[in-house]
C-alpha cells in the first residue's frame, strides 16, 4: 500500500503541469484525461460502445472520437453526458486501479479532473490537493489553451464543483495564479511533505 494523492482542479487551472512537476520529482502519476484520451483514440475500448450509443456521427474520419462533436452533445443534452459517463468511468476507473497497481514510487499521484464531483476515487486516495486559481485566469487559459469560447468554458465549469467547495474539501491547495517558478517551488514542498507522510507506517 501506497501513499495516495488526489490531484484535482477546475478546468485551466493548472492540473497538468503540477503533475508533470510531481513527475520530474519522482513521483508516480495517474492522469484519468490521459486515460480517457487512450481509450477514445482509434480501437480503444470505449469506441464501439460509443458508436453503438451515439452512432458514427461522434466519431471521426480516424476512427477516434470526435471530441468536438461529442462535447457539443454532451453539454446540450444531460442525458447524453451521462450515457458517455456510463461508458467511459467505469472504463477509466478499471484502468486506473491496473496502474496504481504497477507504482513503484513512494507515493502516486492521481490526477482526476472530477475527483469531488464524481466520489468515485475517493476510497482510493489518502489526500485531496486542490490546483486553485481565480475564475477569471481559469478562463482566459483554458481559452487559449484548447481553443475554446468562453461560453464552452463556462460549460464546463458548471459542471464542476463551484471553487470554494472545492476547497473545502481540500487538504492541501496550491495557488497557481503566477509564474512557474512559483508553482514549481509550491510543488517541491509539498513533495517532500508527501515522501514524509509515505515514509511512516501509519500514514
Amino acid at each position: 500500500m501506497i501513499l495516495i494523492i488526489g490531484l484535482t482542479g477546475g478546468i485551466g487551472s493548472g492540473k497538468t503541469k503540477a503533475a508533470d512537476i510531481f513527475k520530474q520529482l519522482g513521483a508516480g502519476i495517474i492522469d484519468a484525461d490521459q486515460i480517457a484520451h487512450e481509450l477514445t483514440r482509434p480501437d480503444g475500448k470505449a469506441i464501439d460502445p460509443i458508436r453503438k450509443m451515439f452512432g458514427d456521427g461522434v466519431i471521426g474520419e480516424d476512427g477516434s472520437m470526435n471530441r468536438v462533436a461529442m462535447r457539443k452533445l454532451a453539454f446540450s443534452d444531460t442525458t447524453a453526458r451521462h450515457k458517455l459517463e456510463s461508458i467511459l468511468h467505469p472504463l477509466i476507473y478499471q484502468e486506473t486501479q491496473r496502474q496504481l497497481s504497477r507504482i513503484q514510487s513512494e507515493y502516486a499521484v492521481l490526477v482526476v479532473p472530477l475527483l469531488l464531483e464524481t466520489g468515485n476515487y475517493l476510497q482510493l486516495i489518502n489526500r485531496i490537493l486542490v490546483i486553485d486559481c481565480p475564475e477569471s485566469l481559469q478562463i482566459s487559459r483554458a481559452m487559449q489553451r484548447s481553443k475554446l469560447s468562453e461560453q464552452a468554458v463556462r460549460d464546463v465549469m458548471a459542471i464542476q464543483c463551484a471553487r470554494d467547495e472545492r476547497l473545502a474539501q481540500a487538504n492541501d491547495v496550491i495557488v497557481n495564479d503566477s509564474s512557474e517558478e512559483h508553482l514549481q517551488q509550491q510543488v517541491q514542498k509539498l513533495h517532500q511533505i508527501y515522501l514524509d507522510f509515505a515514509r511512516k507506517p501509519d500514514f
